[in-house]
């Protein structure tokens, strides 16, 4: 029946083809990337493989569209004319090797950051040099492109073997054509085309075949089975822009006021400013401030946390004789988020690239110059131009002191500059020649792909384990662990150097991560961490200053955002705040402490933890959801895990909704301030 029909032959074969072709490389990736201890039940898995060949299908009808639409016509007939047919196989193997290339990249995005590629992944174009290296540095780039090569000509040598025979045939019976009268010609060109149309709608239904649709599971790799890196990018690249909407800021004002503690409140103006005039309980003693954002410090992986490998001695004895808040989460996963957020005392709410690499924002007021007295200090093995953090950091901190790659008398070791352990020396040998008070910033990167450690490690030695330890412990490979190992050996360093200097007994040593690392939490981790994605977002927080402040451990619900309004009140002579963050040891907020979370997405995922819950909500208010995070409060057993998961939203609904009004405050809020947070005068 179809060698009667060549084009409509041509046509099936070139989508059947390419189909085989995308589904093996869903096949692949699931093969690749499924966790054994936590599969993906199989209705649901087959759902994602069905969903997966809807979306494949609607993106080979998009390649082909233009053949459906012209190739009708003689001359560019490909079962007709021979310069035709390869021109036409010329564009779809092309087509072929873009829509691969986006299959590597969505296999290496899941590999570094745990979720699909999506638009997001432009940020490193601004910082395309170290990206690039990064890149080459930790993945068979030759090989990759060598297979992506191959891989194209298989392609086309199937295409062109499989076609050829409708080719032959229809030259061979050009001349004895079957005549058809109008109508049929009519019915056969119109069902052709309801079937083109339904292909590319993709179901039986009012609305279109969506990205949402992927994500109707509740499992985390569910939906990055389903959906197909070309479309979830293009998806995501059309919403990308994010900006605020003043109305829906002034409807939220008066309860994000109150929780913020904003003493003269004003919804026309939109006042969010707080003045403290009360000297803190060490500002008599003007210490120095050193604040280390810990590269990817994720909370399970360190031993405080109850890891049996061991990784962290050093941060665990600082942990232990420390101001230590064990229930602190940074507000997203990403270092350039979290050096805005932590730098700013806003969340990060921008969808794709960064605060830090938009412009029209890069004024920004920060609780770093409520340190009058105190000389300003940023190191960072590589250079401040990634991600754009040179803007926020210079344009922002009065007189900073930046140190960066190319200031330092140590070698670089790979994209990301000289190493931690060096970087900690290089900040020592500053920090121990001055005489005035100084607030300084450490950011470490280290901890992080191609996980270099250095030749001249002081003295650290590199441990094996089997895969079976690492992963029953969260760690995704042995050069994980040992980086892991190698950042907590470079910080025991740093402490041993401080300890001999003059400027330790009077300085206040702040340690944090600037995220988490997504996935499984290790047997240690409760399970919720993990399937509620909170493991990207827990993070250990430590204010050390054993010759100042007595250690205490702190199991209040604590955020990044109020890291630089604890220490400006605890430090400095007063100051005024006009972000989001508030002071951790100032009782008066003890009775409403939340985390604010975000999950960037088309539309993103908020969330809210408090003592007790955790609830979360999609960005256009849709989609709430509350779980419970300590048993006692739905009467469930310390042992039974499973009440962590199940959403309680219906069973409390006044509960529900006055999370959901104060977390939309907090992100319509957070947009606002982005534009209206300038430097005071």
């Amino acid at each position: 029946m179809l060698k009667k029909i060549p084009l409509i032959h041509f046509y099936l074969k070139a989508i059947l083809i390419s189909l085989v072709f995308y589904s093996l490389f869903r096949l692949t990736y699931w093969v690749a990337y499924k966790d054994t201890n936590d599969p993906v039940p199989l209705g649901e898995l087959l759902t994602s493989f069905y969903l997966g060949l809807k979306y494949d299908l609607r993106l080979i009808l998009v390649i082909i569209l233009p053949l459906f639409l012209i190739a009708w016509i003689k001359p560019l007939n490909p079962v007709t004319s021979k310069s035709a047919r390869t021109g036409w196989l010329s564009y779809l193997s092309l087509a072929f090797a873009v829509t691969v290339f986006y299959y590597f990249a969505d296999f290496i995005h899941y590999s570094y950051l745990h979720k699909p590629l999506d638009a997001s992944v432009l940020r490193f174009a601004d910082d395309l040099f170290i990206s690039v290296k990064m890149m080459w540095q930790s993945y068979p780039v030759i090989w990759m492109l060598l297979a992506l090569g191959a891989l194209t000509f298989v392609y086309n040598f199937l295409l062109r073997r499989l076609t050829f025979p409708v080719y032959k045939h229809a030259k061979e019976n050009q001349h004895s054509k079957p005549q058809r009268r109008w109508w049929q010609k009519t019915l056969f060109v119109s069902a052709c085309v309801i079937l083109y149309i339904f292909g590319l709608f993709g179901k039986f239904s009012y609305y279109p075949l969506r990205w949402s649709d992927a994500f109707a599971s509740t499992h985390s790799f569910a939906p990055a089975i389903a959906l197909n890196p070309v479309e979830h990018f293009v998806d995501t690249y059309k919403n990308k822009n994010i900006s605020f909407d003043i109305e829906k800021t002034r409807s939220y004002y008066k309860e994000v006021a109150n929780y913020l503690g904003v003493t003269e409140p004003d919804s026309k103006s939109l006042n969010f400013k707080r003045v403290f005039n009360k000297p803190g309980i060490l500002a008599d003693k003007t210490p120095n401030v050193v604040m280390v954002f810990l590269e990817s410090f994720a909370a399970y992986k360190t031993g405080v946390f109850g890891n049996k490998l061991n990784p962290t001695p050093h941060f665990d004895e600082i942990a232990r004789n420390a101001v230590f808040f064990k229930r602190f989460y940074t507000p997203h996963v990403g270092t350039a988020r979290s050096v805005f957020a932590g730098i700013t005392c806003i969340p990060d709410i921008e969808l794709h690239k960064t605060s830090s690499r938009n412009p029209l924002i890069v004024q920004q007021y920060t609780l770093v110059n409520a340190f009058k007295n105190h000389t300003k200090y940023y190191f960072l093995g590589g250079s401040a131009n990634w991600g754009n953090v040179r803007g926020v950091l210079s344009h922002n901190i009065k007189d900073l002191r930046l140190h960066e790659e190319g200031d330092y008398t140590a070698p670089r070791v790979d994209v990301w500059g000289i190493s931690d352990l060096d970087l900690f020396i290089e900040a020592n040998k500053v920090l121990k020649q001055q005489t005035k008070p100084f607030f300084t910033i450490i950011q470490t990167s280290g901890n992080h792909r191609p996980y270099t450690i250095p030749d001249d490690n002081k003295g650290f030695k590199y441990i094996k384990r089997t895969k079976a330890e690492l992963k029953k412990n969260g760690f995704i490979s042995e050069k994980e662990y040992n980086s892991f190992r190698f950042m907590d050996h470079s910080l025991g360093h740093f402490m041993k150097l401080a300890k001999q200097e003059k400027y330790f007994a009077n300085t206040v040593f702040v340690f944090f991560g600037d995220h988490g690392i997504s996935g499984y939490g290790g047997d240690h981790t409760p399970r919720f961490k993990t399937d509620l994605e909170l493991t990207g977002l827990h993070v250990p927080f430590v204010i050390y200053a054993p010759e100042l402040l007595q250690a205490k451990t702190f199991n209040k619900i604590a955020s990044e955002v109020d890291i630089l309004p604890t220490l400006a009140a605890l430090i400095s002579n007063g100051y005024t705040n006009t972000a989001m963050g508030r002071d951790l040891l100032n009782k008066k907020f003890d009775q409403q402490r939340y985390a604010f979370t975000i999950n960037h997405d088309n539309n993103s995922k908020l969330g809210l933890l408090s003592d007790n819950y955790y609830f979360r909500v999609l960005a256009d208010g849709n989609n709430a959801q509350l779980f419970a995070t300590t048993p006692t409060v739905v009467g469930k057993d310390a042992l039974d895990n499973n009440f962590h998961t199940v959403d309680i939203s219906q069973q409390h609904p006044q509960l529900t909704e006055k999370y959901k009004h104060l977390t939309l405050g907090i992100y319509e809020t957070s947009k606002y301030m982005l534009y209206h947070n300038k430097p005071l005068n």
